[in-house]
Order: structure tokens, then sequence, then C-alpha cells
């Protein structure tokens, strides 16, 4: 993993048990050398991640006895296991994976943070335990094969990532976030969960003024805490109100021009870079941009599926690496705006879908059942309507089942090929291999799982499902440029705070983050604080226009594709079709297939570079 860790290397062994890692060095590059031990050797650590609060732990452990070599927050966790044992993670205030070997218990402990910012995956079998940052690890094992796990495909062809512990990969799991997990010498494996959002019990409402008073502060804090390092820090800018105001806060805190990245197309329309550029001219940046060709795009897409070890979800992760890339011309570690949007209700769909049900309810009362249906059905068939307008009104009461949560919020804002839909997709075969309902099992169990309101379980949903494949995309791809990235807005404490924000403070007709905008309202231009969401947008639709499509149809229509016996060509053929004339808009659902596709060449059949980039390069000519 040389690209995760380019500045140094080491391994730990002895008896049963071996501990590798690459190092990005960001604090104490000179004596932080990994893996480390206490004292007398009987604990030894590896560590991806940063402790933002290491510092002040670091003195109350010195005033416990405890004995530090280094300047490192590795060595602070090592101290805390050795004085609150595995209960050491509750004191940990960051974003962190590690394995920690404990000689004297015969026992290996992995914990990963409250959100998943940092990944980390393992797999056991009858007679080892391997684990790694990325699953390219794991498949470096000589005992281990790439296996397709085929039970993730309806969740994939769904939500375009997988939302529970499992993986892509046969046997390979996710150690989820806010979780440990204890393996003793014998195979003996607990996993366990150390951390949880909940609501404040008896907590009475307060003012907006309070609430929006108090963000700021504890947002201060976390970009404070966030700007930690040994090496230059600059900001992923992309002009929305979340990275502006991340880089507003450094720059006060700074006291004087900081660096800022953003990435843009030569397409108007998907472009953010003016917004951008805006809030550069405002906070008086190191302002730096990259464009994104579409040829460009396409060659470099089979490379971000093997740093991503998955298909490509959202093809704003093309975009992210340019401009990580950019960045580490000049910095080694960026802040970015992660997280404010799924813990402030900043997305469109909570508001609307709040008012859609509203809508839904009176609907129902009025309209009898059949001619409900019969109206969804019309919508989804009626050719005279054209793909958007139908687009748009599938989104409503009228086009969705509103006694189907699935349909109405998971299907409605996440799903390229619902259940329905996959039914006519999958070859006969598989669907008798996939278990009904398995589409929606794991965000359903989040679901049900939410405390709260509406908003509050519409969030937590969020929060625990797509959130945390966001930010995989968000570690990989930064990684894959050797470049770390931080999100000050899922530093926990603020996070729990938030979720504790009452619904009518958070929205406001359809436009959330009612109280960060409030609360950096002094940092920012108007313009910038209210302006449309664009949610760094790709210019997909426009590629896939003429023959570009054509390339992609042929890819995924051709004898490897058709082999693997998952999809009906018949169903292909249709979908490619109704792209092409105009009758649906499908281009969601293109992508969800060739990335599936390129995953599968790149991941499980081994295709050579050479000659992905042929069949990519075509499909960009």
């Amino acid at each position: 993993m040389t690209h995760r860790g380019p500045d140094d290397e080491g391994v730990y062994t002895r008896g049963s048990v071996g501990l590798g890692m690459r190092r990005l060095s960001i604090i104490d590059p000179a004596t932080g050398h990994q893996p480390l031990s206490n004292e007398d050797g009987s604990v030894w650590i590896v560590f991806n991640g940063e402790i933002y609060n290491h510092a002040a732990l670091r003195q109350k452990l010195e005033r416990r006895g405890h004995g530090y070599r280094t300047q490192s927050d590795t060595e602070s966790i090592i101290h805390l296991y050795e004085e609150y044992g595995q209960d050491c993670v509750r004191y940990l205030r960051g974003m962190f994976a590690f394995a920690l070997w404990d000689e004297r218990k015969k026992s290996l402990f992995l914990a990963r943070d409250r959100f998943g910012i940092k990944p980390l995956y393992y797999r056991l079998a009858h007679n080892y335990f391997v684990f790694g940052s990325e699953i390219k690890v794991i498949l470096a094992h000589p005992a281990v094969k790439p296996q397709f796990r085929i039970q993730a495909l309806p969740e994939y062809l769904a939500f375009g990532y997988l939302s529970g512990e499992e993986t892509f990969f046969k046997d390979i799991h996710k150690l989820p976030p806010g979780h440990t997990l204890d393996l003793k010498e014998g195979g003996e494996l607990r996993v366990e969960p150390y951390w949880d959002l909940s609501l404040n019990p008896g907590g009475r409402k307060k003012t907006e003024s309070h609430y929006r008073q108090t963000y700021r502060e504890l947002l201060e804090e976390a970009v404070r805490s966030h700007l930690m390092s040994d090496v230059p820090v600059g900001v992923f800018l992309s002009g929305g109100v979340d990275s502006s105001a991340v880089a507003a806060l450094m720059t006060q805190i700074r006291r004087s021009p900081i660096e800022t990245f953003s990435v843009g197309y030569a397409e108007q329309g998907s472009s953010e870079l003016p917004y951008a550029r805006a809030v550069a001219r405002h906070l008086h940046s190191i302002h730096h941009e990259v464009l994104l060709s579409r040829e460009e795009f396409f060659r470099v897409l089979p490379k971000l599926i093997w740093h991503e070890d998955e298909p490509i979800t959202w093809p704003s992760s093309v975009a992210l690496y340019f401009v990580a890339r950019l960045a580490r011309e000049r910095v080694k570690v960026v802040l970015t705006g992660e997280g404010s949007d799924e813990t402030l209700a900043g997305y469109g769909r909570y508001a609307f879908t709040l008012r859609n049900l509203a809508f839904h309810r009176v609907y129902r009362d009025l309209v009898p059942g059949p001619v409900r249906h019969r109206v969804r059905e019309y919508i989804k068939s009626a050719g005279m309507l054209g793909a958007p307008l139908r687009r748009r009104l599938e989104h409503t009461f009228l086009g969705r089942d509103g006694d189907s949560w699935s349909s109405f919020y998971f299907d409605n804002f996440f799903s390229a090929f619902s259940e329905d839909h996959q039914f006519s997709l999958l070859s006969e075969d598989l669907r008798r291999q996939l278990a009904p309902g398995a589409t929606y099992q794991n965000v359903l169990n989040c679901w049900e799982k939410a405390p709260g309101d509406f908003l509050q379980r519409l969030l937590y949903t969020d929060i625990k499902s797509y959130l945390v494949e966001l930010l995989m995309k968000q570690d990989n791809i930064s990684m894959a440029a050797s470049i770390e990235s931080r999100v000050p807005f899922l530093d926990h404490a603020l996070v729990e705070f938030a979720f504790n924000i009452p619904q009518e403070m958070q929205l406001n007709g359809l436009a959330g983050k009612q109280i960060l905008k409030g609360a950096v309202a002094d940092l920012l231009p108007h313009a910038i604080l209210h302006r449309p969401k664009l949610g760094f947008p790709t210019p997909w639709r426009d590629w896939l226009a003429g023959p570009k499509l054509e390339h992609i149809r042929q890819l995924l229509l051709d004898e490897p594709s058709l082999d693997r016996g998952y999809f009906r060509r018949a169903a292909l053929e249709q979908l490619f079709d109704e792209h092409r004339g105009g009758r649906c808009d499908h281009y969601d659902r293109i992508w969800r297939l060739l990335n599936l596709e390129l995953w599968h060449r790149v991941c499980i059949d081994g295709a050579t570079q050479p000659e992905l980039d042929t069949s990519l390069l075509a499909a960009a000519s």
C-alpha cells in the first residue's frame, strides 16, 4: 500500500502474529515510526488516522506515570490501552483504525472510529486472520482468492454500495464504524459496538440563537483541532457552504492566507469553479484549480476502481482524485466539508420527503388505492410525458407508493434499480439464488434502529449507511494521491450536539443547514450561504450522448460481461434503446452497470491495465 504510506514502512513479527505498516508521516515524522510498542514491548500497535486530543491525553497519561519515547499520537493509544484496556477507544477524539497486539493476553484488538472515516477490513479463516486498510491487502495473502459475493448484487444495483458489514468479496468483512474487534489466539472472535448516536434524555428545547452559537463554538474547536499537523495543510474548496465554512474558519484561526484546491469541468453547467473562485477571493486564499476532461475521466476510471476495491458509486470520485493529486503538489493534508449534509439535514431529500409524506397522507385519504395504483403505472409508462417530466413526477407522492417506505424514500432518492426493476433485469438463475427483500435489508435495519423524530431517523439512517460509503470514497481516493483528508464536521462531539437540534430549526422550507448558515453568517457572503446546492456534479448525462453510449453498450453486451450470467441480454438492450430514444433517463443505471463490469475485470478477473485502457478509451472517443 505504498500509495497510502509513501514515507515509511515497518514490520513486527513474533510467534503467530505479524503487523505491517506503510506510513504517510503527518505527526512526528522523525520518531513516529510504526509498528510502535509500549516500554516493555508487551503491546504493539499499527495505527492509521489522527487523534486530535492526543496532547491533552498525553498530559493526563504522563501524570499517571506513563513514559513517552515519541511525540506521536500513536503512542497515546498504547498508554490509554494500558490504563483502560479496550475502553481506551471511548477517550479518543479523531479518525482512526488500529490493530493492537497484547502479548500477555495473546489477543489482537482492532478498532474503528465512530463514523468510519478510516476503513478497516478483515478475513477470518480456520487457521489465519488477516486485516488491512484496503481489501487488496487481504487479497495479497496467498490463501485468499478473489470471489464475488453474489448476494451483494441486489443492494449494489439499488444503492451503488453495501451498507452492512459484508463486502463485494466472499468472506471479507468491514469492521463497522464505532465497533471494536477482539480476537484470541485460539480463534475466538468478538465484534462489539462502543458508541452510537442518541438523544439527550430530558433535554429542554433551547432558542435558535443558542443552537447557532454553540454549533459555531464546537465547529471552531473542531477545525482548530483538525489543523494539528507537522506538515502543510490545505482545504478542498467546492464553493458550497460546507467547505467554504471550513476554509473561512481555518483562515480566521491561522490569520494568514490558506491554500485552497478546486476541480471543475469545461461544461459550465456542471462546474462549481465560479463559486469556489468567489470564496477564494473573499478569503484571499492561495487558490489552485484543475479541469477534468471526458477523456481523462474514462482513462483513470479502472485505476480508481482498483483503489476503492469496489465499483465507483459516484462519478464525483473521479473529480476528487484529480483535485487530490493537485493538492499533493503543495500539501500533505486537506480539510473537507464532508459530513455536514448528513448531520445538519443539508440534502433537499430530507425536507422534500417531509413535504411529500404530508401530501401523501391527504392524497391517500381522498383517492382510493386502485386509482392511486393506476396513476403510478401511467406515470411510469406514458411516453407522451417525456423522460424529464416523468422522472420529476416519479419522485412525488403521485409516482410513489406511500405505503412502502422502501419505495417512498430509498427508491426515490438512492435506487438506480428498484427491487421491481431488478426482477426484469436479473437472469432467472440468479433470481433463484437471491433471497427476497435482500435489496433493502441493511438500510432498513438502520431505519428501524434509528431514534428520535422523523428527521432524526432520516439523518441517523444516512449517517449509518450512505455517509459511510462517502467517507470510504473520500479516504481511498485521497489516499490514492498520497494525501490525508480530514473531516471536521464529523467531530463526534459536534455531531452529537447537531443530532439533538430540533427539526424546525434545521429546516427552512426545502432548505436545510439553517443552523450552520446562521453560525457562519459573519464569515461568508450571503450569495455563498444561500446559493443552490449542486453537490459536486459531473456532466455524465452529456457524456452519454451519441456514439459514447454505443461504446458502453458494446462493453456490457460482449461475451465476458454476458457470460457472468447476471443479467438478461434483452433487458440490457431494452435499457439502452429506451435511453437512446429519450423514452427513459437511464444514465444512473448505465453508470451502475458499467462500474460493476469494470470492477469484475479489475478485481476478479485481474485484467491488465492496457486491456482496460483499450476498452475505456474506446468508450471515451
